[in-house]
């Protein structure tokens, strides 16, 4: 997710190199880009799948999205809109999560990416941390939509005072989880002023129709926490962190379904594979299945913000900034995919797919997909899975000028392209409607939640 200065500092290797021609561009007013290559836009990929993609993009007569010929989309929230608790959509909006309500409405649960210096969109009643005595403004917003029109019923603050909500997962039992992509607090890095620890990942029922009560469920772990994704078989919930050193985790918890009673936290290890990023040396290849051991951890709560550190020294395999991730089903195996958004030799992008065991079977994972270019992918971020099993991922360049798209992955591993925006920020959140029917996506800054709709291949 986008990496900030105040939280952390490592943004990325190439960036300090780009800086003097950052500004110049900024001071020059020429923060523009050329139209795409038509390439790029209108090579979707090999027809190895049968699929080849959409086709070329058009145009966006409103400059926001391009699409191909058939899709549209409708702007459903935006920054500053009026909101039915006296606030207004605060700006930052990175992951999101969509729900059958039932009675005909669906809801999005979406997260907003805000430090404590940034506008919470109006006062908040009820949080969970302050800052000088204010409630700090991160959390989450929920959208309620009819679900046949699409039409806004209501929106409104769901949790508030926590920081960098960036992104998290749904649960099965009618939940999203955010996550806090901050672990500060008072007297430690950026936590001046701040009154609680931060770093902790939350939970918000779908259903809530205000404010919830902000429960920090601390046995998941204090980390620089990205998405989350929970297996139906287990209740079993796995976790990226959005570091160049980050691991993959696993909490294991007391009672399925009651993540607030604790669990047991784990990292994960790849057996003969301490690296997965394939930076130096490529040591792990495309579609090579590896089984997996999970390490118990201690001192979950972190207070040193060190969980990584622990994990790798206890043989925990490193993972290139873990961010988006998706929990799927595919005939009766559970399948969860995880996007690191600067792994691989090009550093622009992986997939990884880990396949938790059955019936006393290892768990199993492998490298699903490496980008070789950027007109596959340059540094996927949220993910998620359509209908017909493509994967579709959302880029967050980290380029002065930035030039990004949603992109779609065949299960053979062909990419394509599916839009692309137009405005200097990044896409989030991307989710589909319980249909089917509908991709939800987020701009990310300002703020504009969009509903995206077309000939989805079946």
């Amino acid at each position: 997710m986008t990496q900030t200065p105040a939280f952390e500092a490592n943004r990325r290797r190439f960036l300090g190199a780009t800086a003097t021609a950052f500004a110049a561009l900024t001071a020059s007013g020429c923060m523009t880009r050329g139209a795409p290559a038509a390439s790029a836009a209108a090579r979707p990929s090999a027809k190895a799948s049968g699929f080849a993609g959409y086709g070329a993009l058009v145009p966006d007569p409103a400059g926001l999205l391009d699409l191909p010929e058939g899709f549209s989309y409708r702007v459903i929230s935006r920054l500053g809109d009026a909101m039915d608790d006296g606030g207004t959509v605060p700006d930052r909006a990175d992951g999101m999560g969509c729900f059958d309500l039932g009675n005909g409405e669906i809801a999005l649960v979406r997260n907003h990416e805000l430090q404590p210096r940034h506008d919470a969109g109006g006062p908040i009643a009820k949080g969970f941390g302050k800052r000088n005595g204010a409630f700090v403004p991160g959390g989450t917003t929920t959208i309620v939509l009819d679900a046949a029109t699409l039409q806004v019923k209501r929106q409104f603050r769901s949790l508030g005072g926590t920081i960098r909500n960036c992104s998290g997962g749904v649960t099965p039992w009618g939940s999203w989880l955010t996550c806090e992509e901050a672990p500060t607090g008072p007297g430690q890095p950026y936590g001046d002023g701040l009154e609680r620890d931060h770093g902790w990942v939350f939970e918000v029922p779908a259903a809530a129709r205000g404010l919830v009560d902000p429960v920090p469920l601390t046995a998941m772990g204090r980390f620089n926490h990205e998405a989350a994704a929970v297996d139906p078989a287990t209740g079993y919930v796995y976790m990226t962190e959005d570091r160049d050193d980050g691991v993959l985790y696993r909490f294991i918890p007391k009672t399925p379904g009651k993540l607030a009673e604790g669990g047991r936290l784990q990292a994960m290890s790849i057996e003969g594979l301490p690296d997965s990023r394939n930076w130096a040396t490529a040591l792990m290849p495309l579609r090579k299945p590896y089984p997996v051991t999970w390490i118990d951890l201690d001192e979950p709560e972190a207070p040193k913000d060190d969980l990584r550190l622990r994990a790798a020294a206890k043989g925990a395999t490193l993972i290139a900034r873990g961010e988006g991730l998706h929990m799927g089903v595919n005939r009766g195996q559970s399948e969860v995919f995880a996007c690191c958004t600067s792994g691989g030799a090009k550093e622009l992008g992986q997939i990884l797919k880990l396949s938790p065991g059955n019936a006393g079977a290892p768990d199993m994972i492998e490298l699903y997909f490496e980008s070789e270019n950027t007109d596959q992918f340059n540094f996927g971020d949220n993910l998620t899975v359509a209908p017909n099993g493509h994967l579709i991922v959302c880029e967050d360049q980290y380029t002065p000028i930035v030039d990004n798209h949603i992109r779609g992955i065949s299960p053979d591993g062909q990419a394509y392209t599916i839009a692309r925006l137009t405005a200097q920020t990044e896409l989030a959140g991307g989710c589909f409607s319980p249909d089917g029917k509908v991709l939800f996506v987020n701009a990310y800054d300002p703020t504009a939640t969009l509903a995206i709709t077309g000939p989805w291949a079946a």
